[in-house]
């Protein structure tokens, strides 16, 4: 029985295992989602301010949910809604953030997104495939040559930096710098960051921010066919779009494109390596490389949770949430939904439907989502085809986060190399 607050038979959410700081949650939540969503669906966690939410139904629907926004300042300020702004110091990281599309709501967040969409539709993004071929050849040839080497930093981090800062026109020289950017920025993600994440995150939005406002304003009046000098004549025109704006979309999309596809990527191969069956069967019809990339997804999610507020009071089961409050859409419980999935705890590399929700739904669907699983079936095809005796060399270690959850490093090695 749920109470008022959510708790389940008189245990809260961090009773119950729900430990979002903890390593040993972080490296396999699922048993602890699996008794929240069997338990207590609709529950509060006092520990993070935020009303969880679990099975695959309450969250799809959420999500499209209007009631509910990513963010309150198109209706009130943080005192009118009962929350403490956030700390001066920390102003370069808000003034990254919320101008960007994904905490917009409409009608902000339609014409933000209208302006960079055609740059990831599917046509625009198949167009790209043959550049992509190139970047994955040449990265796994170099990897082959390494014969020992880290999956992730030595190849799928390459992969999404080379290709977003090809679109935006981001110099060669200046690529070694996104990457540290990007991941202490999304630190400030995670639900109770330390105070050390929160300064890492500030200075690195305050360099990232100034390095794009002198890259842009080289930009200005050139002719170059990029993504970036595009968005800077819509800036030029003045109507359309804001410096400000422009700036936090370019961030969006590197962040983006870092942390969530290389977190997709990596921890979709740790549990291919996990299970050997399966990536034997892959490795054998590679046809089946479409269907498991998405069930992949669905089997690890690199994003187990998104943030919505309340905008309007809402019910539950039963359960009400007021305007006001905070909820946590549990993606990773959702898409080991077992009303929703046959064998939701297993790898089903052909698994038809699959209404996995880890890029979101509604008007917040991650644009990238073409982009992504190009990328994911470029790189997954290659690495099956020329890399077919790789092995894992050693247990990898995640990173003490939950929000953007992945692995430190895969080290692996090519055992075709002992034979060159």
């Amino acid at each position: 029985m749920v109470s008022a607050m959510g708790e389940a038979g008189g245990f809260t959410p961090s009773e119950m295992g729900y430990l979002p700081d903890s390593m040993e949650f972080v490296a396999d939540p699922y048993p602890v989602l699996a008794r929240l969503r069997e338990n207590c669906p609709v529950v509060w966690d006092e520990s993070t301010n935020q009303w969880l939410i679990s099975r695959h139904r309450d969250v799809n629907a959420l999500l499209r949910d209007r009631r509910l926004g990513r963010t309150y300042r198109h209706l009130a300020t943080d005192e009118e809604w009962g929350r403490t702004p956030p700390p001066d110091w920390q102003k370069p990281f808000w003034d990254l953030l919320w101008p960007q599309m994904l905490d917009r709501e409409p009608p902000d967040h339609t014409r933000l997104r209208r302006l960079v969409l055609r740059a990831f539709t599917p046509k625009a993004v198949e167009g790209m495939r043959s550049r992509i071929e190139v970047i994955v050849d040449g990265l796994i040839e170099r990897a082959k040559q390494m014969v020992e080497f880290d999956l992730i930093g030595d190849l799928m981090e390459e992969l999404p930096v080379t290709v977003i800062a090809d679109m935006l026109g981001i110099p060669d020289s200046d690529r070694q710098l996104l990457r540290p950017w990007s991941a202490d920025i999304t630190l400030m993600f995670e639900l109770n960051p330390p105070l050390d994440y929160q300064h890492r995150a500030t200075v690195a939005s305050s360099e990232f921010a100034t390095y794009l406002r002198t890259l842009l304003r080289s930009r200005h009046g050139g002719p170059a066919q990029d993504l970036l000098s595009e968005l800077a004549r819509v800036v030029e025109s003045g109507d359309r779009l804001t410096e400000d704006e422009l700036v936090a979309t370019v961030v969006l999309l590197l962040n983006a494109g870092h942390e969530a596809s290389v977190n997709g990527a990596a921890n979709s191969w740790w549990a291919l390596f996990r299970h050997p069956a399966a990536l034997a069967e892959l490795r054998a019809r590679p046809e089946l490389v479409p269907s498991a990339i998405e069930e992949l997804l669905r089997y690890d999610t690199p994003a187990p949770l998104f943030e919505r507020w309340v905008l309007e009071d809402i019910e539950i089961d039963g359960v009400t949430i007021p305007r006001g409050h905070e909820v946590a859409l549990l993606f990773a419980a959702a898409n080991r939904d077992g009303s929703v999935f046959r064998d939701p705890d297993g790898l089903v590399l052909d698994r038809d439907p699959n209404p996995y929700l880890s890029f979101g739904a509604g008007i917040h669907y991650c644009l990238g989502a073409p982009l992504a699983k190009l990328e994911f079936d470029i790189l997954f095809r290659a690495m099956l085809h020329k890399m077919p005796k790789l092995e894992l060399r050693e247990e990898p270690l995640w990173k003490p986060r939950f929000v953007l959850r992945g692995l430190e490093a895969i080290r692996v090695r090519d055992r075709a190399a002992d034979h060159r």
